[in-house]
């Protein structure tokens, strides 16, 4: 778990990462802190996101995207709007 923290640590700097069992179901709370130590993000997630890289690294995506939320830098209607364009993209190039 550790390596863990010191992995989203670094992919999340500047912000301190703190983990935190949460639940019985081996559910883990990650909580994001400003360099002035007020939460900008708490997010509840399965161990199993954690611990594989490929949904550890859609759990850093997920947190950036959180973040630029909570900071005001991001509206989640232009999220909404770029992942239609993705999915739009998909289908076409499936035909």
């Amino acid at each position: 778990m550790e390596s863990i923290s010191l992995l989203l640590g670094e992919a999340l700097s500047p912000y301190q990462v703190t983990l935190t069992p949460s639940g019985a179901r081996s559910e883990c709370l990650v909580t994001l802190k400003n360099t002035t130590g007020a939460i900008v993000v708490e997010r509840v997630f399965n161990q199993a996101q954690l611990t594989d890289k490929r949904l550890l690294t859609d759990v850093v995506d997920g947190l950036h995207r959180d973040v630029l939320i909570a900071e005001g830098r991001l509206e989640p209607c232009v999220i909404a709007a770029l992942r239609n364009a993705a999915q739009d993209k998909i289908l076409a190039s499936r035909n």
